[in-house]
């Protein structure tokens, strides 16, 4: 079997030049570039970010793209706030994400990446419907760009996510895989959840994390070792799937702390990989 080719996610707003150095100078192949402000995605910003990743051999593997408007990261009002779901914000959300592919392909990046948001388990609930539209739509824009577009793993149920990727139906869709947000989310144990959506993940992250507690707050996010996820079943698994995508290392913190995790979480990663 191949072995899985580490990376870690880095920000935009970071600046291209810095947040590249910094993959490199901590030893990792790839990474994924998140961005949650559409103001930078400028033809200036991509040129810089298409620079910085060839001066410094970094390959990035997707564009996280964050869309406008309030999101709450709860059960409560994630419902109505997360991703392209919720009516109110999906046309203005639709649109930063057709630019953000539009950025990606600038750069030379082959896919997008974003939290579709909490998909209804009833097909036919008229929310779940409009949605696979809006989903074609997403899917032929990005694939005009010769891009694919991943779902982040989290607020959906596994075989929710599987019938969407059925309905509709485009040959250029994937998962990136976050373990902890299953987790932390309370939809699916993660290496079970590959037994049903694992011959459509392109992109995997390495988080770690626990279960709600209560039926309003999510899961409390760990550091890679400390939370639930099973990272030597997982990468075992993802290989015997014949992964060959990345694994990135994310930490939803900041400061040194979070550069100390995410050492130590290479150094745990790298003898299973």
């Amino acid at each position: 079997m191949a072995n899985l080719r580490l990376g870690v996610i880095v920000r935009l707003e970071g600046g291209p030049k810095e947040e590249l150095e910094k993959v490199r100078e901590l030893g990792f192949p790839t990474c994924q570039v998140s961005c949650w402000h559409q103001e930078l995605f400028t033809r200036k910003m991509a040129r810089d970010l298409r620079l910085a990743a060839k001066k410094n051999d970094i390959e990035i593997t997707t564009l996280w793209t964050g869309l406008p408007g309030r999101y709450v990261w709860n059960l409560v009002e994630g419902p109505e706030t997360i991703g392209l779901v919720p009516l109110h914000t999906r046309e203005v959300r639709l649109k930063a994400l057709k630019k953000g592919s539009d950025f990606a392909g600038l750069v030379g990046v082959c896919s997008v990446t974003t939290h579709v948001g909490f998909i209804p388990e009833n097909p036919r609930d008229p929310l779940y419907v409009s949605l696979v539209e809006v989903l074609k739509q997403v899917a032929n824009f990005c694939g005009e760009n010769d891009q694919s577009f991943w779902f982040e793993t989290g607020q959906e149920t596994p075989v929710t996510l599987l019938r969407t990727i059925e309905d509709v139906g485009a040959e250029n869709l994937g998962i990136n895989f976050d373990p902890a947000n299953l987790l932390m989310y309370g939809k699916a144990n993660p290496i079970d959840a590959l037994d049903i959506i694992g011959k459509h993940v392109r992109g995997a992250h390495a988080k770690d994390g626990e279960y709600p507690t209560d039926g309003r707050e999510l899961g409390k996010e760990k550091p890679l070792g400390e939370g639930r996820v099973n990272f030597r079943l997982l990468v075992a698994r993802l290989k015997s799937l014949n992964y060959r995508g990345a694994l990135t290392i994310e930490r939803e913190t900041s400061g040194p702390q979070q550069m100390e995790d995410i050492k130590r979480a290479k150094a745990m990663l790298e003898p299973l990989c």
